[in-house]
Parts: C-alpha cells; structure tokens; sequence
C-alpha cells in the first residue's frame, strides 16, 4: 500500500510540472525577458546625463535588496522592454525605437495611475499610504510629476527647491507668498510639506493634521489652549480670520481691522439684550451720541487695543478677551 501512494505521488508530480511548463510555453507574458546585463545595456544608448546621474542615488545600491539595480536595473522601473532593446541595435539616423514597456515622460508616457504604481510597488508604506483616491491622485498626477528620480538629491528633499515644483501647478498660492505679510517660504524658512501631507491626508486640503487647526498648531502652540475663555471663530478655523500663503493685511489676515471683527460683530441690536458676553452684536458705541468718538475707536485705531487676547484669555475675568 504504501508503495502504491509512493508512485501515485511521485506520477501526480510529474504530470504537474510537465502541464505547468506547457502553460508557461502558451503564455510567454508570465515570464518577462529582462537584459541580461542590467543597467550596461541601457547605458549603451543612455550615456549621458541626466540619465547616468542615477547612479550616484540610493536607488543605484545594488548591496540593498530592496532597490532597483539589486534586481533588474533600469527594467525594474520601466519594465521588460526586449523590443526597445532590440529595436534600438538597428534604429537609423532621425528614427526612434520602440518605446519601453513603461515611458515616464513623452509623447509615450504611461498614465498617470501606471506610473505612480511602478513606484507604490516599492513605497507604499509610512507617508504614502494614503496615496491611493487622494487629491493628486484624482487629478492625474503621479510621482515623476513632482519627483525628480535621476539625480543625486531630488529637488522636492530641498528647503529652497521644494516651493518652486509646488507653484509650477499652484500658481495662486505662488502669487499670495509675494504678498506683503506671508509664511517666509520664499525665505526657506518654511515649506509646504511643513503643513502639507502630498501624499493624501485625512483632513481637508491636505493639511497633515485632522483639521486646519491642529495642523496650526504644530507651530503655533501658544494659541491651542485649553484656554478659560475661547473665542469660538478661533477654535472652529484659523482660516475664519487668517490666510496661510499671504495677505497684503499684517498677520495674514483676510481683512483689514477693524472691518474683519464686524463681519461677525454687526453692531446690530444691544449689548445688554445679548446677555453676560455681550454676544454677537456687542460693538462700542450703540448707545453712544458721539459719532466722533465711534469713529476714532473703530475707524482709525483696532479692537486690538482693548482685546488684546483674541485667540482665548485665561484671566478670570477675561470674557471679553482682554487681559
């Protein structure tokens, strides 16, 4: 018996090994035909920069597994391509090859989503993982459109490079960084990874944090409170009162003082009808005949000057946001 499930066994294997070569024979795409010489039989056309400036990159480190050249060099990224490789040993003068199986820049270039997976196949983990349906992703744009691969320190990695590959698409928030008052990112003290998560982010607009708040607060850590007294615009968005890339206003303020403070406080109404905090309609002046005092108050100095604490007081009796 035993003998017996022996030769059933060993003839079992045999007929799958001989029907997995005959599938292999049928379907010659499982098994890509890759350069036998890596990256030298590339580089036998591709001789010059930018091209050969890969090789002073981390992705040129054949000693680490996970990069390219460790296993199929420049095939790795832009995929089998044995009908370029043999088209370019007989192309003439003015002719092109046949394009690679992957292109990442032409008339050939694969889409967007293809190439952004050659790249997730490697780095899709940590900061990329919410690559996948984020907002650069439904818009068509993949990793070779902000990155620069074949260089030795890509551009997007550098404080002074990084603003003008973001403004080559943003061009408003290139316009509002020249404004008078602004984040210093033309001054390389800050840029927009400081704030913004390019990968995908689970708040809005690509802030690194939840909310446009937190994200604020990675820097502005005075105004996060818990405070005693909180003003609520303040702790609902900083972008009620501010705008982060510029503003002609001082303190990237989306209106001039003392106008932004009356688009919430009207002055209609009363103060003692809006109860203890003076609410809503709660400016100076209601009651008062003195239109030349109102004006003084309100049009050519700040609310500023009484409430000082604007982002939240902790003085007992701070209510109104003074000291």
């Amino acid at each position: 018996m035993l003998i017996k499930n022996l030769v059933t066994g060993v003839f079992t294997g045999i007929v799958f090994m001989l029907g997995a070569s005959a599938w292999a024979a049928e379907n010659p795409a499982a098994a890509p035909v890759y350069a036998a010489k890596g990256e030298q039989t590339c580089m036998k056309c591709h001789d010059s920069a930018p091209v050969t400036d890969i090789l002073s990159t981390p992705h040129a480190m054949k000693g680490d597994s996970r990069t390219p050249f460790a296993n199929h060099a420049c095939e790795t990224c832009h995929g089998a391509s044995p009908e370029h490789i043999k088209s370019a040993a007989h192309v003439t003068e003015g002719q092109k090859p046949v394009p690679p199986a992957i292109s990442f820049s032409g008339p050939n270039a694969a889409s967007a989503k293809d190439r952004a997976a050659v790249c997730l196949g490697c780095h899709e983990n940590t900061t990329r993982i919410n690559w996948i349906g984020s907002k650069h992703d439904r818009n068509d744009v993949a990793c070779n459109n902000c990155h620069t691969i074949h260089v030795k320190k890509d551009p997007v990695f550098v404080k002074d490079t990084q603003p003008e590959k973001c403004f080559t698409c943003h061009a408003q928030q290139r316009a509002e960084s020249f404004q008078y008052s602004h984040h210093p990112i033309r001054e390389g003290k800050v840029v927009c990874s400081d704030c913004h998560a390019m990968h995908g982010s689970p708040g809005p607009k690509l802030v690194k944090e939840f909310t446009i708040n937190e994200t604020c607060y990675n820097c502005h850590a005075e105004k996060r409170g818990p405070l005693l007294w909180e003003h609520q615009p303040v702790r609902e968005n900083c972008d009620n009162c501010h705008t982060p890339h510029g503003s002609p206003q001082a303190r990237l303020l989306i209106e001039r003082m003392p106008y932004l403070c009356s688009g919430c406080h009207s002055g209609a109404g009363s103060n003692q009808s809006a109860g203890f905090f003076g609410g809503l309609h709660s400016l100076p002046g209601q009651n008062l005949n003195n239109a030349a005092l109102l004006n003084n108050e309100l049009q050519y100095r700040s609310c500023l000057n009484c409430h000082t604490q604007v982002h939240g007081s902790n003085a007992p009796a701070g209510f109104a946001f003074t000291r």
